[in-house]
């Protein structure tokens, strides 16, 4: 009796298999798409995919995720940006309530919720 799918003993591997294979070993795509207009280059993307697990990755030397500011949230930049921002609207909107109060002819120290 033969059986339905592959040679005989071999059984067809299963979603899991295939993936568990590709993140171990690795699997590179590439392509380029150029548009051409009249033998004129007008665009050309480069595609490169890679899919491996992080340790495949890592042993070919790929670990840009590890230093990658936007995801390792290293990079305190936005952070102190931000808090600088808030500290200088706090200070604008301070100044803001002195001179309206001075203006009202109330003393410096009134507050606008009294």
């Amino acid at each position: 009796m033969s059986q339905p799918h592959g040679s005989p003993g071999h059984q067809p591997a299963n979603v899991g298999d295939i993936l568990e294979r590709v993140l171990d070993k690795g699997l590179v795509i590439a392509g380029d798409i150029q548009v051409n207009l009249l033998d004129i280059e007008l665009l050309t993307i480069k595609l490169r995919l890679v899919v491996a697990s992080l340790e495949t990755a890592r042993e070919v030397g790929i670990d840009w995720w590890e230093h990658d500011p936007w995801l390792t949230g290293r990079d305190g930049k936005l952070e102190r940006e931000n808090r600088e921002l808030r500290a200088r609207v706090a200070e604008l909107e301070q100044s803001t309530r002195s001179d309206r109060s001075l203006e009202a002819g109330e003393p410096s120290g009134a507050s606008d919720d009294a």
